[in-house]
């Protein structure tokens, strides 16, 4: 009597922790990894202190970061936090920041990749599945601006004062930059009034800026001249 074959074994899945705020962007990532066949979601946060608790538990194969969380949380710091625990741990920051302001702070804090939340989801799974390849995922773009870098000769200029603001100094920083107010800039950040006005105070005193005028004009100059 002859033994009836055994399918093979099915493929181990990857697993994918997702961390972000806002619930329906988590729900809508995690519906989009759903049908993937190599994919799943193991878990989900919208703190970074349940971040850190979970993904000690759960053991994801890669956590996607959203760079603002709630409560004034910075997701950096977060992406910071999490390599220094799990030195080996892939982390895609996911952000509606833009790329060429943020995707090099994300890599030095230890993530693998930055995307755009606006990107189609077939580029979110093309991330997705590079970084778990071990790879690094930047857009086009930003691959050139940084390989432009490399090139550009020792006597270039500086870049602005900028690269002295703190991340979440950034943050606001480009905010201005893309015309928001104070109390727009706090309820997308998850801040009070007075801790962006805070912030705001920093960036002047770093930049050498005099009134908030000058900021804001400083600010839309400087973010417009951005490559894209």
């Amino acid at each position: 009597m002859t033994d009836t074959p055994q399918p093979p074994p099915k493929p181990r899945k990857h697993r994918i922790f997702l961390v972000d705020d806002h619930p329906i962007t988590r729900a809508g990532l995690a519906h989009l990894i759903h049908y993937e066949p190599d994919l799943e979601v193991c878990g989900q946060a919208g703190s970074a202190a349940r971040a850190l608790t979970d993904v000690a538990t759960l053991a994801p194969d890669l956590v996607m970061v959203d760079i603002s969380l709630a409560g004034g949380a910075d997701g950096l710091e977060l992406i910071k936090d999490l390599a220094a625990r799990h030195p080996r741990l892939r982390m895609l920051a996911l952000s509606t920041c833009e790329e060429s302001l943020y995707a090099e702070r994300a890599l030095r804090a230890g993530a693998r990749g930055y995307l755009m939340k606006q990107e189609p989801t077939e580029a979110i799974l093309a991330a997705i599945r590079n970084v778990l390849a071990g790879e690094i995922h930047l857009s086009k773009a930003m691959e050139d601006k940084i390989l432009r870098r490399a090139v550009k000769p020792a006597s270039a200029p500086l870049a602005p004062d900028v690269a002295q603001l703190s991340d979440r100094e950034l943050e606001v920083y480009c905010l201005l930059g893309r015309g928001h107010g104070t109390r727009q800039i706090a309820a997308e950040l998850h801040l009070s009034v007075s801790t962006v006005e805070n912030h705001r105070a920093h960036i002047k005193n770093k930049l050498h800026v005099s009134t908030a005028p000058e900021l804001i004009q400083h600010a839309v100059e400087w973010f417009h001249n951005q490559p894209a």
